[in-house]
């Protein structure tokens, strides 16, 4: 019997690496900010859940998505890449 792979696995096979780095960094920020769910801080914030819980996946991210993102987060691009990134 053929294994069935669920959409979000196949969505996080495909994702480049840069991709999910940026969205690792995404995650600490929220959690930086005391939100243990994505969902939540997606909810207070006016994001889509399911759009956010993508950008963390690195999945679904795009430059003008990031930089909305830097917004609700309060910091630079800048002092985004600070972090984590050579």
């Amino acid at each position: 019997m053929k294994k069935q792979v669920t959409k979000s696995k196949r969505i996080k096979k495909n994702v480049e690496p840069e991709l999910t780095e940026l969205g690792k960094r995404i995650r600490e920020l929220r959690l930086e900010r005391g939100y243990t769910s994505a969902e939540k801080f997606a909810i207070d914030h006016k994001l889509s859940r399911v759009s956010y819980t993508k950008c963390e996946t690195g999945s679904n991210l795009t430059y003008i998505t990031l930089r909305r993102l830097l917004k609700v987060f309060k910091i630079s691009i800048q002092e985004f890449f600070s972090k984590g990134f050579a």
